[in-house]
């Protein structure tokens, strides 16, 4: 059986003792920290945490630990949160038409092997409804037109369907359209998208042309947070191909899918067991 536990991720400005005023507070409660992970940015002098604690060791419940943590957190201006490792995050799916991440999640969901709960998959095609409900998840079908009040449209229905799945966390697993910005605002730090390539080079559409016609020697995949700025979130994580001379557009498509799948659901893993933290543009990931 695995152990339960509390995750308390936190940011605040460095100081001497935070380490000590943490742990005392655990360990006044009863609390055996199984787990810390800490890092100070010495540029913005941050400090960054990441404790796991027993939850059976503690003589209170989760909301019971919120509450008697918030005045330390206060005392030292700390942005925090608390999750329990047993409840699996509600994660939306979405998708076009490819189907290499899409599936690779899926599978790595009923295998148990990533831990999470599907909400459902909405995509602006019906390639792969039976894929999905083949999995026994929901899957809904949104088409995106070209003009610009039929997508209007078409995000707010899928806008609706989101709200209606209460995810913690929504996956775009290669959908091929850009979510406008009011969307991106009000799910922030919570979407997550695979771009294939190594950003920030080769941002928007057809990065493996572009990276072709280049001539690169090296391109990849990166799994960042989705802000209203196109391809520019925070990144949790990166992986890379290397191109040889006769490698063609084509080549360059299959070798990818294997990072860009990778890729993700190293990121998503990263996330959902709350080991990213995000300061502006930038990530600390323990990992």
């Amino acid at each position: 059986m695995t152990q339960r536990s509390y995750r308390l991720v936190g940011i605040c400005p460095d100081q001497v003792g935070i380490v000590a005023r943490i742990a005392s507070f655990i360990a006044a409660k009863g609390g055996s920290i199984i787990g810390a992970s800490q890092y100070e940015d010495t540029e913005t002098r941050l400090f960054y945490m990441r404790y796991v604690v027993d939850a059976d060791s503690l003589n209170m419940d989760a909301d019971a630990f919120r509450a008697a943590f918030d005045p330390v957190a206060r005392e030292l201006q700390m942005e925090w949160r608390l999750t329990e490792s047993a409840k699996p995050k509600r994660v939306v799916l979405m998708v076009s038409r490819l189907d290499h991440c899409l599936a690779d999640l899926l599978h790595l969901w009923r295998s148990g092997d990533l831990f999470f709960e599907p909400a459902c998959v909405i995509s602006n095609h019906d390639d792969l409804r039976e894929l999905v409900e083949w999995h026994g998840v929901t899957y809904h079908h949104v088409p995106v037109p070209r003009e610009d009040a039929g997508k209007q449209a078409a995000f707010e229905q899928t806008s609706a369907l989101i709200r209606a799945a209460e995810p913690d966390t929504i996956v775009l697993a290669r959908y091929m359209q850009i979510l406008p910005p009011w969307l991106c605002s009000e799910y922030a730090g919570r979407i997550i998208n695979i771009h294939h390539s190594f950003l920030p080079s080769f941002i928007g559409a057809r990065p493996y042309h572009q990276a072709f016609h280049r001539g690169v020697k090296l391109t990849g995949a990166t799994c960042h947070y989705v802000t209203e700025e196109l391809d520019a979130g925070p990144i949790i994580e990166q992986d890379v191909i290397r191109i040889r001379h006769h490698d063609t557009v084509e080549e360059l498509v299959r070798l990818g899918k294997d990072v860009e799948k990778t890729v993700l659901a190293r990121g998503l893993r990263y996330h959902l067991e709350d080991r990213v933290l995000v300061q502006g543009n930038k990530t600390v990931v323990f990992s």
